[in-house]
This record gives C-alpha cells, sequence and structure tokens, in this order.
C-alpha cells in the first residue's frame, strides 16, 4: 500500500471514530431529559465541537437526529425475535411486555422521548423541516409489526390481532414507564401482569 493509502485510511478511521463520539454525546445530552438538548448548537457545545465539524459528519440537523434515531434502533434491535420458539403465548407476551417495559427506562428511549418531544407533531410538516429524520421514524412501524408478526407465527394466531397488540404496545408500556419515572402509589408489577392476562385474553384462539 502506498504512504497515501495508509494516510487516507488513517484519516477515514479518525472519522468514523469523530462521528461515533459525536452520536454516542448526543444520545447523552439528549438523555439528560432537558428539552433545550435538542438543539444542534447546544449539542456541538456539550460534546466540544463547533457546529461545523457537526455538519461535516452528518450534513445538517436533520442528519444528526436521523443518526441519532439509527443508532437507538441498531442497539434495540429485533425485540420479539429474542423469543423462544418453544415458549408458550403467556410466556412470549411476558418476555415482550417485560423487555419493553425495561428497555423503555433507558438511557437510549430518553434520549429518543427528548427528541421527539421537539419535533413536529403533524406528519406533514415533520417530513417538510426534517425529511431524513421522518423516514427513520417511520421505518420503525413496519419492522415493529414485522418482528411482533414472526413472535407468534407459529401459534396459528389471528394476524389481525397481533398487528392491533403491536400497536398498541408501546404506548401502553411508555405510560407504565411514565408513572414509574414519575412516582405512583400503583402496583406497577401488577398493572403489567394485567396488561399480559388482557394481551393473552385476546390472542388466544377461541
Amino acid at each position: 500500500m502506498t504512504e497515501a493509502g495508509t494516510a487516507g485510511r488513517r484519516s477515514n478511521k479518525r472519522g468514523l471514530a469523530t462521528r461515533e463520539n459525536m452520536l454516542e454525546a448526543a444520545l447523552a445530552v439528549l438523555a439528560t431529559g432537558d428539552p433545550a438538548a435538542a438543539s444542534g448548537n447546544r449539542i456541538a457545545k456539550e460534546i466540544g465541537a463547533t457546529w461545523g465539524a457537526i455538519k461535516y459528519q452528518f450534513g445538517d440537523i436533520d442528519g444528526l437526529w436521523a443518526a441519532v434515531l439509527h443508532r437507538t434502533a441498531e442497539r434495540r434491535g429485533n425485540l420479539p425475535v429474542r423469543i423462544t420458539p418453544t415458549a408458550t403465548l403467556r410466556e412470549r407476551v411476558t418476555d415482550i411486555v417485560e423487555l419493553m417495559y425495561t428497555g423503555l427506562d433507558s438511557p437510549d428511549s430518553r434520549a429518543i422521548e427528548t427528541l421527539r418531544a421537539a419535533l413536529p407533531r403533524d406528519h406533514t410538516e415533520l417530513e417538510r423541516l426534517y425529511p431524513r429524520t421522518a423516514a427513520e421514524l417511520a421505518s420503525w412501524k413496519p419492522l415493529w409489526h414485522n418482528a411482533c408478526q414472526q413472535a407468534f407465527a407459529d401459534l396459528s394466531l389471528n394476524p389481525t390481532r397481533i398487528r392491533e397488540i403491536a400497536t398498541l404496545l408501546p404506548g401502553a408500556l411508555r405510560g407504565l414507564v411514565s408513572e414509574k419515572q414519575l412516582g405512583t402509589y400503583a402496583d406497577l408489577t401488577e398493572a403489567r401482569r394485567g396488561l399480559i392476562n388482557a394481551i393473552v385474553a385476546y390472542l388466544e384462539p377461541a
């Protein structure tokens, strides 16, 4: 390899390392829950970089947010696929609910919530202002629904009901996690057990 080629490879590795460090720092700042954290200038200040350096790596704020969300999706993985194939319906539902309940209380999930709170609620406006971020968020729904169908594929369940449960679960679990974070007199273990019982009863063949 030529000297120029070796230098280019070192430069590329440094660039990738810089990008990784920026992503992790951005996630850490967003995970604080501070609404002001969803700002390009704030992120740059917190990670000790210039906004120009961030733009060089991600193009613009839309590119940064899309990359941040993609990183959380990579780490989260395909949740229901981890269900044991020989598990019963109740065991599978329990595993999914408990894994989601734990995952939604993670730093990555707090970062996502902070960012989502700062983004436009209207999909048309979101897609106009942040097309790459909107595309990343939109890609999660079909992947999640497909993963849920796969998790129960061998149990001969109603696919429409599985899709309905897949739509319900993120919001339902997010509500329970919010109760945990805010502090509650409710028994959240009992609440999750009730949710599991309801889902199993709904999915079980007649």
